[in-house]
């Protein structure tokens, strides 16, 4: 059964320093032009969290690598998949690593019906930007990834992400 389809839309990586973490992918990969939000905020009535309300703040960088969007996410404070992420990777991967990947997709809901139907975990789920975008995270260790993210975007949201594309952000 296919839950989603169509490209790889983002690679995210889960951080303890975001601006280390920029300055690394600039200096190495020729990654510039990072936008950063700082102290991006998901509260109990927009995420959960293991099925239960969430509450937590999080750094998150974006850039492009050609059509490719790469985010950056350094847990702030609070309990998510990003600070699970990060305790769970222990002292070798103290500066993180790749967290997932992300399909976008035009209806979040019935994407997340059919992985509910393959008994798939939805691991973490929510709004942003007001409504902007919608998300999930299935469990992903079936194909290798710790997660794989699903993200329905409004025309506004994709527009946003444009502009940061043309480094506008």
């Amino acid at each position: 059964m296919t839950i989603v389809s169509g490209p790889v839309v983002q690679l995210c990586w889960v951080v303890a320093d975001i601006e280390a973490a920029e300055a690394f992918h600039a200096d190495h990969f020729g990654v510039g032009e990072w936008t950063r939000m700082v102290d991006v905020h998901f509260g109990p009535g927009e995420a959960t969290y293991r099925g239960a309300p969430a509450d937590f703040t999080a750094h998150v960088s974006l850039a492009y690598a050609g059509d490719l969007q790469l985010e950056l996410i350094q847990p702030v404070a609070g309990k998510s998949i990003y600070s699970e992420f990060l305790d769970q990777a222990g002292p070798e991967w103290s500066r993180g690593g790749l967290h997932h990947l992300c399909f976008e997709t035009d209806d979040l809901a019935a994407a997340l019906e059919r992985a509910r139907s393959a008994d798939l975990e939805i691991v973490q789920q929510g709004v942003m930007a007001g409504g902007l975008m919608s998300f999930a995270y299935v469990d992903g260790a079936r194909w290798g990834a710790p997660y794989v993210e699903i993200v329905e975007l409004t025309d506004d949201m994709r527009a946003f992400f444009a502009a940061i594309r043309r480094g506008k952000g």
